[in-house]
């Protein structure tokens, strides 16, 4: 345990930013899910409404550092190529 007053503070501060990133990772991961099964249940319309919700969830753990940049266009580019049908 911190013994120090800064290493506290360090530690309530590393707690709050995990707790922020579970919470984006997991925002992210049940999207992404939804619009996979969507897609297995042969739901494309509703998947393409999903898209941009997913986007922008997306970008913003890639903006807040939880994912990097490539990762996230990664994921989006294959979110889209699985809704088109293309793969």
């Amino acid at each position: 345990m911190p013994i120090t007053k800064s290493a506290k503070k360090r530690l309530r501060q590393s707690e709050k930013r995990h707790a922020l990133n579970l919470s984006y990772k997991r925002k992210m991961k049940k999207l992404v899910k939804e619009i996979r099964e969507l897609i297995a249940e042969k739901k494309r319309s509703a998947a393409k409404k999903l898209l941009p919700e997913s986007y922008k969830i997306i970008d913003k753990a890639a903006k807040i550092g939880v994912i990097k940049k490539n990762t996230a266009s990664r994921k989006k580019s294959r979110l889209t190529k699985a809704v088109n049908g293309e793969r």
